[in-house]
């Protein structure tokens, strides 16, 4: 097993049908402890459930990421880990007119600032110790213009500033920092905030005409989490069917 004997804490893995959900099975599948993070008790059992019953080695941690306390206190629960995999995440999309200022400040919170202190908060054990993995999820909305998520993408183009700066500052210490850019996924999280007209009029966009599944997803993730990506830090990895080219 690729990843036996390491900890891996999943942000924003309480939902059965995401992708954090989805990367928590990967990475337990290949021998990790994985703490899964969330919003809902019963949601976050429930992916624990399914990881346990097949062998793996799990438990769920309640926070709500958009509020700092709830960072900090995650960040000791969670105790030292060799995988932090930032994936929580607030999506709003419409006329950037239209966005108030507590929904942008929602998006801020959980997308950035709660990825930066946490990170800030399990990082210095990664350097003491000599290794770790950090893979932040970032998305092709920071990378390209998405109609209506100007504010959204701007937090994802944040994220990868934030890989690159920290893998400068940490990749000699041993820790590497990453992030994977998924292009439009087939997950409950992008479901429900763009509706399947949204989603189709998407797809179209997409070189190889489909959408991708939080699997494909996931085992970028697992690529990064281990050994095998030993040489590559400061990336940030493209999951997306080629949209990003365009």
């Amino acid at each position: 097993m690729e990843l036996a004997d390491k900890t891996a804490l999943i942000t924003g893995a309480g939902a059965a049908g995401g992708i954090g959900a989805e990367i928590a099975r990967v990475l337990a599948a290949e021998g990790a402890f994985v703490v899964v993070s969330g919003r809902d008790v019963a949601r976050g059992e429930e992916v624990v459930k399914e990881i346990t019953a097949k062998g793996g080695k799990a438990r769920f941690e309640l926070a709500d990421l958009s509020n700092l306390d709830e960072v900090t206190r995650l960040a000791g629960e969670a105790g030292p880990v060799d995988i932090l995999v930032n994936n929580a995440a607030a999506l709003a999309v419409g006329p950037t007119g239209d966005l108030d200022d507590n929904t942008f400040d929602q998006l801020f919170q959980v997308n950035v600032r709660a990825t930066y202190f946490l990170t800030v908060a399990l990082a210095p054990a990664m350097v003491a110790k000599g290794a770790g993995s950090i893979i932040n999820i970032s998305s092709l909305a920071g990378k390209i213009a998405l109609p209506g998520a100007s504010a959204y993408g701007a937090t994802k183009a944040a994220i990868d500033s934030l890989t690159r700066s920290w893998a400068d500052e940490w990749s000699a210490s041993g820790v590497r920092v990453n992030a994977i850019a998924p292009g439009i996924v087939n997950s409950e999280f992008v479901h429900g905030a763009l509706g399947s007209e949204m989603l189709e009029a998407l797809r179209q966009e997409v070189p190889n005409k489909r959408i991708g599944t939080t699997n494909e997803i996931a085992q970028a993730a697992l690529f990064l989490a281990s050994d095998k990506s030993s040489y590559i830090t400061g990336a940030t990895i493209a999951v997306d069917g080629g949209r990003g080219i365009r």
